[in-house]
């Protein structure tokens, strides 16, 4: 299985960006997951061409925060994927954000506009950073996780 994984749009509508980044590595994936923070509903419209899961995030309309939750487990494969936002200050996010999550094997966060992907105590923390918002590293990125046996992240600079 194939997950795209993209957080941190803040877009208001469906631009070109977004059109490239799904052309380019979405068009291939089972599946596509948004980590908050979309902006606008039209974003989860476009995103649904494929199963998509999505959680709110600190920007996001009263539309959105009405519509998704602010956490949720998604099943893959065998594996547990914990998805969530984040909040507050980048330092100690992931900390936060295990708190919010037992018996998982991943955890997909955005928020902090900085990409992730390692393990720690045994749990993948894998954020794809800001796919088409402002970049704190100074460069765009989504990711990828590939799950066979294990699981694979991958962080793929646009």
């Amino acid at each position: 299985m194939k997950i795209g994984v993209i957080s941190d749009t803040h877009l208001k509508a469906v631009n070109s960006q977004l059109i490239d980044i799904y052309q380019d590595y979405f068009s291939d994936v089972d599946m596509i997951i948004h980590a908050g923070d979309l902006v606008s509903i039209e974003i989860v419209d476009f995103l649904s061409q494929k199963p998509l899961h999505v959680v709110q995030g600190n920007m996001d309309s009263m539309d959105i925060r009405e519509r998704f939750p602010k956490k949720k487990i998604i099943k893959a494969d065998d594996f547990r994927l914990g998805l969530t936002h984040g909040w507050g200050s980048p330092f100690g996010i992931e900390r936060r954000v295990r708190s919010e999550f037992n018996d998982v094997h991943v955890i997909i966060y955005g928020h902090s506009h900085r990409p992730a992907n390692h393990i720690s105590k045994g749990v993948i923390f894998f954020n794809p950073g800001s796919a088409t918002g402002f970049s704190v590293s100074g460069s765009r990125s989504i990711g990828i996780l590939d799950i066979g046996e294990t699981i694979k992240g991958d962080i793929i600079t646009l």
